[in-house]
């Protein structure tokens, strides 16, 4: 029952999983995030993505950020993960996978 729930409200979840590793969303944050989710008619994939798009650039919630995020992907009308992570590649926000990826070359240029 507890993952049909999860499939149902994957959202809910993953904020719930960000309190039990000790990331604190306060009231304001959730309702902001339900909010931005309800004004974009995104699914709960994209303002998952958006959010995380968001902690990862931030270290923090900002509200502006996140609803920058999530109107990007929605007005691009993305359909799946991997369309967003092109979409936020092209526009810089994706982050490295590997730590080396992100240390300039001899010319002081970023390795892509």
């Amino acid at each position: 029952m507890a993952k049909e729930l999860e499939k149902r409200h994957p959202l809910g979840y993953f904020i719930e999983d960000l309190w039990t590793q000790g990331f604190k969303l306060s009231d304001e944050d959730i309702h902001f995030i339900y909010l931005g989710k309800n004004t974009t008619n995104a699914p709960d994939w994209m303002t998952i993505k958006a959010l995380k798009v968001t902690l990862q650039f931030q270290l923090h919630f900002d509200g502006s950020f996140f609803i920058s995020v999530l109107e990007l992907l929605a007005g691009e009308r993305v359909k799946t993960t991997n369309q967003a992570d092109r979409l936020l590649r092209d526009k810089g926000l994706s982050v490295p996978s590997k730590p080396q990826e992100t240390r300039p070359d001899l010319t002081g240029e970023w390795l892509r």
